[in-house]
Parts: structure tokens; C-alpha cells; sequence
């Protein structure tokens, strides 16, 4: 009786539920086709194509209505769907967005950011507060409080002391220049998911609802299963895949960690190491061309650079991360002596190529179309387009529409996080403008440093780190690219290594205890302790620590500069990565264990190569001589003693 009762009840909720689907869905679809018109001129809306402000008010309208609908207003109300007061809260949201894209003409052509009407101040008001609740549910209530505190800065900003005074502002003048203006609600940030990033998380929820993320796990598996602790590399290689396109650390951890986690325990990693392997591994995947995420397409905005010059400069200290740890499980499962998995689990190269091999081309023609043409916003519409179009030859069109609403219902949820996000940043981003109290923190930091470019890089690095403690990797980009980019570029720095430089290090909050959000998802997979899975995953994750530090000072490692320059840094820099290695993981290739002496010479090996210059690397060679000549002496000695393994 019992279970006929909450069968029914779940019947009841879904039958109630199913409105709100379709209007989301709704919704959702004609904020993809209103980027479509846009990107592609198609002049369906001739307004909206002639005058970006009201395109972006009504984009923010009909994802931040999502938003409301979506994410509940506490934990408490998950899977209860829309209260009462969502509704109210969507509803106002179409109608005060309506009202700004309506009269996006007037925005711009009487100054509302300055000299607004009576009732346009109400409205500013009210889309300030819905950004804001809209930043909470998805960001958190830490993002939000720092979106609440930076973005009513101007109203204070006169009784701060030093570099943080500024001029201030009424409430009425704060609320229009936050909404009016364009560098706050419609600055930087939502200018770029509304010019460029729909289309890529289009093509990456089009990539997994037709298989793709199967696709490269049995890539993955095909290429490493066999190896010793093949689960490991398996796992490194299928969420560096997976993250590159979605951008998400906690949805890569959630999707290929439920595979990869159990298998590496089951060929005798610990849970510990299994756990912190895929935290590094998803965190890594952010990091990793031709998506990264939304933080590619912003930073290329703010240096005025094309995404694919991003993506080119983020390319090589990508790959020496993941080196680093494939080199690290390897060593590890050399000392431990772990196989590969078993011979049934692994499927046939050939097999996994010939079903998936559209899937690599889709990405290839991305990549040639964002490389070769410059097409950036609608280079993904053309590979998503293709994608489809090989997988229903080659499969027929069995689950067409299925994949069609997955691939929908993924971009329209991933569009309304990222709007709901970057609505509340934007509000500290144009305090800071409105206030110049921004570039008054890069020239204080500046003044600090008193010309040291080392001690400015730390200043950077902890700012960055703690930063990212308590916002989103986006959120803190955004945030220090205002603040302490401008410090490292006037300092002489490499602007593209720069922005690297701030991303890294916001980055690594993730996979760093206390906060260790990655860490803590992947330990709540493998059933290990979170801390104990945040500290080693630091571990593992070393190289991100030292690599920021390491391109920013010398950009050929972002491929800038002469072609042997870049040959023979990258070159010394893998060399380093292996005896880093090495040295934590207390395996040398030709001479197997090895003892604190060689592990102590093969990291102070790694330190003389990554330093730039000609002498520390004959310095660093001659340490890793010395790691390979201690086994060999002590061996000698031994054998002189008596004491051999002879005897």
C-alpha cells in the first residue's frame, strides 16, 4: 500500500512538473535561437541584430527566468520544483529585463547610466537584486556576499582609506550605472556568453549526448588499459578529454569519475590515490584547449586577442601538467608493482576508432575553424552541425531526439549557471571601474613590489589563491584580471602569461585543503578521507604550483618567442617534470627503488632545470648523473662490505 502511495505521489510530481519542463525548455530554446540570429545575422529580429544592448537584456531575461525556475532557493526545496515565490521572481525578471530590451534604444542614446527615468531607477533596482539572488543559488552564498560587498562599493568608497577611496554614488546613480551602464550587468563577462560561448557548450552537450564521453573513455582505455596502472593513466587521459570540453571540474569529477575511481581500486590503488588522481585530472581539464571553459573566451576578450591565441599559449603548460602525472602513476605503479586491467575490460583500438572516429573529426574541424578562419562564435555551430550530421550516417537515426533534447536541455541548464554567475560578477567588475579604485590596487601593488617582479608574482599568487577559495574559477579570473592583471603586464610581464598566470592559480584552490572542492567530490566517490585525498592531491598537482611562476617568466613555454628557444625550454621543462617524479614517487627508470639521497638529487635536478639559463641546466644534468650514480656507489660499497645481495 505503502509503495502504490509514493508511486503515486511521484506520478502526481511529474504530471505537475511537466508545464515547467516545457517552459524552461521554451525558454531555453529561444535563448539558443536569439544567439543563432545574432552570431549568424540572420536579421529575424532586425532590432536585436542592429543593437546588441537589447539582444543582451533579453538573453539575460530569458536565462535568468531558467535560473529561477531551476536552482531552488535552498537545499531544502531540491526536486520540489518552482515555490511560489520563483515564479514571482521569474515573473519579475521577464518583466524588467523586457522593459530594458525594449528600450535598449533609449539606454543608449539618452544616457540612462547617468541621467535615467524615474521608473527606469526601479527597475535597475530590481534587476541589481534578482542578479544578485540569481549569483546565490548558483554560485553560493560566499560569491554572493562578495558580489553584495564589491558591487555597493561606490556607496561607501569615500570613507575608505589609502587606495581603496573612491568617489561615491547614491543608491540611484549606483542602481542605473550597474544596469545602464556597460561595464557592469552587460560588461565583459556576459558580452562573451552572448557573442561567443553558447556555441561551444552547444558543441560539448552535443559531444556527450551522442556518445562522445564513451567514445574517449574507450579511447583512453584502448591506449593505456594495458599498462602498468592502466586504470590511473585511463583515468588521466579520458577527464583531460571530457574537462577540455566541459569545462566543469565538478561534472567531469561526477561523470568519469563513477568509472575511472572504482577501476584504479580495484588494480590496488589506494582509495586515497585513486581519488586524488581524478581530482587532478578533472581540475586539469579547465586548463586544457580547445574549450577550457568560459575563462578562454573572457580573457581573450579583456587582452583583445583571439581565442585561439589562448588556447595556443594554454597548450603546452596543459600537456606538461598532464605528463606530470602520467609519469607519476606510472613510477607509483612501478614501485607498487600494479598492472593493467584485465584483458576483457579493454577494448579494441581499432574497434573504438571505427565507432567513434566522427567524434575526433567534429573536434578537428573545430579546431581548424577556429585556428585557420577566425570564425570564433560560429566556428562550434559548424562543428556541432557536422558532428550531428556524421553520427546519424554512421548510427542511423535511432535516439535522434533523444540526443536532440539532451543536447538542449545540457546547453540551456550550462547557459543559465553561467549567466546567473557572471550577472553578480559583473556588479563587482563595474563598482571597481565606476570607483578606479581597480587600477588604484595594480599601481599600490606595484609601489609594494618596489620594482621586485618576484615578489609581485607571490603577492599575485596568494591573492589569486585565496580568491579562489570562495569563487568560481570564472568569478575569480574576472575579478583579478581587473585588479592584479594590469600590475603584472605594467610590471614588464607577458600579458597573455599574465592572465595563464591568474587562472593557474585561482585554479588550484580545487585540488588545495581547506576548501579542496575537487578533492572532496572525488573522496566522496572513492570512500576515502577528503582531507587526506586534499593533501595528496597537492601532491600530485605540484607542478601547477611551480609551472605559473615558470611561463610568466619565460614565455616560451606559452610558445612566444624563437622556435629553438621554445624547443629547448619545453624540452628541459619535461626533463624537470619526469624528475620531480622521480623524486616523489622514489622510482628511477634503469634503476628502480631508490633510496632519500637520489630522490633528494633528482628534485634539486628538476629545480636546476627549470631555472632559465645554460649553467643551471649543466647543473641540473649533473644532479641527475649523481641520481643515477648513488644507487651504483652504494651497491660498490656494499659489495666491498660483504654485505651484497650475493652473500
Amino acid at each position: 500500500m505503502a509503495d502504490n502511495k509514493s508511486e503515486s505521489t511521484a506520478t502526481e510530481e511529474a504530471r505537475r512538473s511537466r508545464p515547467v519542463v516545457w517552459l524552461v525548455a521554451g525558454l531555453g530554446t529561444a535563448g539558443v535561437l536569439l544567439n543563432i540570429n545574432q552570431v549568424f545575422n540572420l536579421r529575424f529580429f532586425v532590432d536585436y541584430q542592429t543593437l546588441d544592448t537589447s539582444y543582451y537584456y533579453a538573453l539575460i531575461g530569458l536565462f535568468l527566468t531558467v535560473v529561477f525556475l531551476t536552482c531552488p532557493a535552498h537545499r531544502r526545496f531540491a526536486g520540489m520544483g518552482p515555490r511560489w515565490f520563483d515564479w514571482c521572481l521569474a515573473i519579475a525578471t521577464v518583466a524588467v529585463l523586457g522593459y530594458c530590451s525594449w528600450n535598449g534604444r533609449l539606454v543608449a542614446q539618452e544616457g540612462w547610466n547617468i541621467v535615467p527615468p524615474k521608473e527606469a531607477v526601479v527597475v535597475a533596482a530590481l534587476c541589481c537584486l534578482l542578479s544578485l539572488e540569481a549569483v546565490r543559488r548558483t554560485g553560493g552564498g560566499i560569491l554572493f556576499f562578495i558580489c553584495l560587498l564589491f558591487g555597493s562599493f561606490p556607496l561607501y568608497a569615500e570613507h575608505l582609506p589609502g587606495f581603496l577611496w573612491g568617489p561615491s554614488s547614491t543608491l540611484e546613480e549606483l542602481v542605473a550605472a550597474h544596469v545602464f551602464d556597460t561595464e557592469s550587468l552587460i560588461g565583459t563577462p556576459v558580452r562573451v556568453v552572448a557573442g561567443t560561448l553558447v556555441g561551444f557548450l552547444l558543441f560539448g552537450c552535443a559531444l556527450v549526448a551522442t556518445g562522445g564521453g564513451g567514445f574517449f573513455m574507450d579511447l583512453s582505455t584502448a591506449l593505456m588499459g594495458r599498462n602498468r596502472g592502466g586504470a590511473a593513466k585511463v583515468a588521466i587521459l579520458s577527464s583531460g578529454f571530457f574537462g577540455s570540453l566541459s569545462g566543469s571540474v565538478i561534472s567531469n569529477i561526477v561523470t568519469t569519475g563513477q568509472i575511472t575511481i572504482p577501476t584504479m581500486k580495484r588494480i590496488g590503488y589506494p582509495a586515497t590515490y585513486a581519488g586524488a588522481i581524478e581530482a587532478c585530472a578533472s581540475t586539469g581539464g579547465t586548463l586544457m584547449p580547445p574549450v577550457m571553459g568560459a575563462v578562454a573566451f573572457i580573457m581573450a576578450e579583456y587582452l583583445n586577442i583571439t581565442y585561439a591565441e589562448v588556447a595556443l599559449a594554454a597548450l603546452v603548460p596543459a600537456l606538461l601538467f598532464y605528463i606530470a602525472l602520467i609519469l607519476q602513476v606510472d613510477n607509483y605503479a612501478a614501485r607498487m608493482a600494479l598492472g593493467g586491467q584485465g584483458e576483457e575490460e579493454i577494448p579494441s583500438l581499432k574497434e573504438a576508432l571505427k565507432s567513434g572516429w566522427h567524434f575526433l573529426m567534429a573536434l578537428a574541424l573545430l579546431v581548424y575553424l577556429l585556428v585557420a578562419t577566425g570564425l570564433e562564435a560560429r566556428a562550434p555551430f559548424y562543428a556541432t552541425l557536422a558532428l550531428i550530421v556524421m553520427n546519424t550516417v554512421l548510427r542511423g537515426t535511432a535516439g535522434l531526439l533523444a540526443q536532440a533534447i539532451e543536447t538542449l536541455r545540457g546547453t540551456i541548464q550550462a547557459v543559465a549557471n553561467l549567466i546567473g554567475l557572471l550577472c553578480g560578477i559583473g556588479l563587482i567588475v563595474g563598482a571597481l571601474s565606476f570607483t578606479g579604485v581597480g587600477g588604484a590596487f595594480s599601481r599600490e601593488l606595484l609601489a609594494l613590489a618596489d620594482g621586485n617582479t618576484a615578489l609581485l608574482l607571490i603577492f599575485g599568487a596568494i591573492t589569486s589563491f585565496f580568491l579562489g577559495m570562495g569563487m568560481t574559477v570564472s568569478a575569480c579570473y574576472i575579478f583579478l584580471a581587473v585588479v592584479l592583471g594590469p600590475a603584472l603586464i605594467n610590471a614588464g610581464l607577458d600579458p597573455v602569461a599574465s592572465h595563464l598566470f591568474i587562472l593557474y592559480w585561482g585554479m588550484l584552490s580545487y585540488i588545495t585543503p581547506p576548501v579542496a572542492l575537487a578533492a572532496v567530490t572525488a573522496s566522496s566517490i572513492s570512500g576515502a578521507s577528503a582531507l587526506r585525498t586534499g593533501v595528496l592531491s597537492m601532491r600530485l598537482g605540484l607542478i601547477n604550483f611551480i609551472l605559473p611562476f615558470v611561463f610568466v617568466l619565460t614565455p616560451t613555454l606559452i610558445l612566444h618567442g624563437d622556435w629553438l628557444s621554445i624547443a629547448h625550454d619545453v624540452g628541459t621543462a619535461v626533463l624537470a617534470i619526469w624528475l620531480m617524479a622521480v623524486a616523489f614517487e622514489g622510482w628511477l627508470y634503469g634503476r628502480g627503488a631508490i633510496g632519500v639521497p637520489s630522490r633528494v638529487l633528482a628534485l634539486a635536478a628538476a629545480a636546476g632545470l627549470l631555472v632559465p639559463g645554460t649553467y643551471s641546466d649543466l647543473v641540473g644534468l649533473g644532479l641527475l648523473a649523481g641520481a643515477y650514480l648513488i644507487p651504483t656507489l652504494r651497491g660498490r660499497s656494499l659489495s666491498l662490505n660483504g654485505s651484497g645481495p650475493g652473500r
